[in-house]
């Protein structure tokens, strides 16, 4: 598995698409910079700014965005025609699909980091009020490992839609909406901890201040596991045959004969 996971690492260098995951981290801050400039009542300060990047990661970006990138780095291998080649050397489908799963793991975080790091720029351009060295190191933990966590709640819909090599785009549409349908959730706080998009939201302790959220950590926590194990299952029923290309066979032109 460590040798699986080390050249998948290596083949992110020639993956371009990994710069419009970064492309759309800033934009998730640049529309949460465009809505403060709505005059509706909203009192604007540096929390207020860690919230409002987190609910657009929510409901907008990053369920689109992590889907994207890892149905992209999952199906490579079928666009390629390379992963008929992979599955020469003694390693099963499984096992593959898990290095590249925990991989795009670690691209969820390390897009959360640069999340971080774009919403502290805005902040140094903006200037909001009640920036404390206590909400810098919130806002790294929060939106960091919402990333994780939202991409965790979106594994089985990844694996189900990375079975063939434009299917991830499907998978691209529904995770929009998945995540899109958590705003609606957070109107009611038993749906919220049982729906995996804002189950997400209770474990990095989302907004845990106000009196009228109450997070159960137990049940958020059972709602994401419960995500893992759907993963789980549909990996060890994965079979080869569903990657398999489909090799058209070219004509040949009959040459006729005579004049």
């Amino acid at each position: 598995m460590r040798n699986i996971i080390r050249s998948e690492i290596l083949k992110l260098k020639r993956y371009r698409i990994l710069w419009a995951g970064i492309a759309l981290m800033l934009l998730s801050v640049l529309l949460t910079l465009f809505t403060s400039l709505a005059d509706d009542g909203s009192h604007w300060d540096f929390k207020y700014l860690i919230e409002q990047v987190i609910k657009n990661n929510m409901t907008m970006i990053f369920p689109m965005c992590i889907t994207l990138i890892t149905g992209y780095v999952i199906s490579r291998e079928q666009r390629d025609d390379t992963l008929k080649n992979t599955l020469t050397i003694p390693i099963t489908l499984q096992k593959l699909m898990t290095g590249k799963l925990f991989v795009c793991g670690w691209i969820s975080v390390f897009f959360g980091i640069v999340c971080f790091v774009f919403t502290l720029g805005a902040q140094l351009v903006v200037n909001f009020p009640g920036v404390s060295l206590e909400l810098v190191l919130q806002a790294l933990y929060q939106i960091t490992f919402y990333n994780l966590f939202c991409y965790i709640a979106l594994m089985p819909i990844i694996v189900l839609t990375s079975r063939s090599p434009s299917g991830f785009l499907v998978g691209v549409i529904i995770a929009f909406v998945y995540g899109y349908g958590g705003l609606f959730a957070t109107g009611n706080m038993t749906i919220a901890n049982l729906y995996p998009i804002s189950a997400a939201l209770g474990l990095i302790g989302y907004r845990s201040y106000d009196a009228a959220v109450s997070w159960n950590y137990v049940l958020c926590s059972t709602s994401l596991l419960t995500m893992m194990v759907i993963t789980g299952v549909l990996l060890a029923f994965m079979k080869e045959k569903k990657f398999s290309n489909k090799v058209k066979k070219k004509k040949t032109k009959k040459i006729k004969k005579g004049w």
